[in-house]
This record gives structure tokens, C-alpha cells and sequence, in this order.
């Protein structure tokens, strides 16, 4: 019987200690907004709004384009490749690219999957629209598809957390 209370007691205490340490962990970082739309000049492509959706994890930013730009062919997954170019505090900039778009069917809106960035990103950097030239290349089938940037995002640039 003691032994049974000493296991019961020592299970109570280590859930009393995993419950403590949840409370005091910190909070998980979230790049705000967390989606924006911006307009894309894609010349003879095409063009128009860009839904973007990043995700912070620590101090990396991942990005998510979808595009109503529109592929008359299928694309298998992980067949294009994009390069998105950010303005970075208004005076750098930080560029995002990734191989990892889903398949997408013929006559569908593209969708570039997770884009990754070298960068790291310190509380309150933003990022919106690049004005410099192509803000959004897609390369697909071995054409390259410069898209220029129309608008500032909405509601705003991402701030990092």
C-alpha cells in the first residue's frame, strides 16, 4: 500500500510540474498579418491578385503564393519553381523561393507551395511589395514568368514577431 501512495504521489507531483511549465512557456511568434493580397503585372500571362500567407516559426518566415494566375497545361507536383522578392524594411530586400508546389490541374489558379528564405528575421522587420523590377518569378516548364508588383499589400506589409 505504501508504495502504491508514493507512485500516486510522484505521478501527481510530475503532472503538477508539466502542467507549471506550460503555463510559463512563451507564447508561439506569428508574423502579422498572417494573409495579404497584393496585384501582379505578369505582362502577357497575365495578372492580378496574389493572396500571400506567411507562417513564423522562430526567427524563419514561410510563404505560401497563390496566384490568379492561370497554366493552360497541368503541373505535377513540385514541377515549377518560385522566386518571390520582398521589400525588407522599406530599404532591402528578402527574397523567398521553393520547389514544392502542388499539382495543379490545366486551367487552374497556381499555387507555389512553401517558400523558404536564408534570411532570418528579427521582431518588427516587415516585408511588402518589391517595386525594383520582378517581385514574383515563375518558372515553369522552362519559361520564366517575371511578374512586377502593382500594389502594396493589404492590409499591410508582414511584421515579424
Amino acid at each position: 500500500m505504501r508504495r502504491s501512495r508514493f507512485g500516486i504521489g510522484t505521478a501527481l507531483a510530475v503532472g503538477a510540474l508539466a502542467v507549471s511549465g506550460l503555463a510559463f512557456a512563451p507564447a508561439a511568434m506569428a508574423v502579422q498579418p498572417a494573409d495579404a493580397t497584393a496585384d501582379y503585372d505578369c505582362g502577357g500571362f497575365g495578372g492580378g491578385d496574389a493572396n500571400l500567407h506567411a507562417v513564423q516559426s522562430g526567427g524563419s518566415i514561410t510563404i505560401t503564393v497563390a496566384t490568379s494566375v492561370v497554366t493552360p497545361l497541368p503541373i505535377g507536383a513540385g514541377d515549377a519553381t518560385t522566386t518571390l522578392v520582398l521589400s525588407l524594411n522599406g530599404s532591402g530586400t528578402a527574397t523567398f523561393s521553393g520547389s514544392s508546389n502542388p499539382a495543379i490541374p490545366a486551367f487552374s489558379p497556381f499555387n507555389s507551395g512553401p517558400l523558404t528564405s536564408t534570411a532570418s528575421f528579427a521582431p518588427g522587420d516587415s516585408l511588402d511589395s518589391y517595386f525594383g523590377g520582378p517581385g514574383l518569378t515563375l518558372e515553369i516548364f522552362g519559361t520564366t514568368v517575371p511578374c512586377e508588383a502593382v500594389t502594396s499589400q493589404s492590409p499591410g506589409p508582414f511584421v515579424a514577431d
